[in-house]
């Protein structure tokens, strides 16, 4: 029983994740599909849907399933979906922000409401917690592509604000409205990146002890499991060791 019980585990983890990875294919693929009903079908005259593609890829996503995204725009999916943000505060006051695109404000404004109220949260008005947070543009590259020196150089020259090096990689940051310029120059220094996106990035941090995150994520998990909330970021901060207890 107990070797069945371990392979029951295991295919429910499967299954967990084979279901997460759907998820974000879906997600990944409205992303696209909105993108390239705002602008040209055309990755290379369209920005926005030239990061979108660009996530897509750097996630695994099928080139069919891609392609298919786009093809939904020109046929007139997409239409009408609006892009909504919702602010509030999380278990210990962690400030979170939840970006959705939706067809259907109420169902959506409804669930997230009920999301945070069930998982120790409160939500907020918007700018309730936007403060906290600056929209920037994130390009991450792999340690593979160079020491911090010769990132450093070539974010500089491509009109990136500030670079973070470690040795997991580099994080380069730049002004949101520069972002497409700023990648594409980085592109041709260092080669196509791991992930291009906008961000909010926290400007201030809330520390977590092992409860509090286990707490937090859990408000997350169910956020992300809404099919039309896109992206969820907030502003913890906890230590190696709690992470590595998660």
């Amino acid at each position: 029983m107990a070797g069945h019980s371990k392979w029951a585990n295991i295919q429910h983890r499967k299954g967990r994740q084979d279901a997460a990875r759907s998820k974000l294919f879906s997600k990944l693929s409205k992303e696209i599909t909105v993108a390239a009903k705002m602008g040209d079908p055309d990755p290379e005259k369209n920005p926005r849907l030239r990061m979108a593609v660009k996530e897509a890829r750097a996630n695994s996503v099928p080139k069919d399933v891609i392609e298919r995204a786009i093809k939904k725009s020109t046929a007139g999916d997409g239409d009408d979906y609006e892009e909504i943000r919702y602010e509030g505060y999380g278990p210990n006051g962690v400030a979170v922000i939840v970006e959705a695109m939706t067809d259907n404000r109420n169902r959506t404004a409804s669930n997230v409401r009920s999301t945070f109220s069930k998982n120790g949260g409160n939500l907020g008005e918007t700018g309730s917690v936007g403060f906290m947070f600056e929209r920037k543009g994130e390009i991450t590259y792999g340690a593979a592509v160079g020491d911090a020196d010769t990132v450093m150089m070539a974010a500089i020259e491509a009109g990136a604000e500030d670079v973070e090096s470690s040795e997991d990689g580099h994080i380069i940051w730049c002004a949101d409205t520069d972002l497409n310029e700023v990648a594409t120059a980085l592109e041709t220094a260092l080669g196509e990146s791991d992930s291009t996106k906008l961000v909010w990035k926290p400007e201030t941090t809330t520390e977590l002890d092992l409860d509090g995150m286990r707490s937090l994520m859990k408000l997350i998990d169910a956020l992300e499991d809404d099919d039309d909330v896109q992206r969820v970021t907030t502003n913890f901060e906890a230590t190696d060791e709690v992470m590595d207890q998660l």
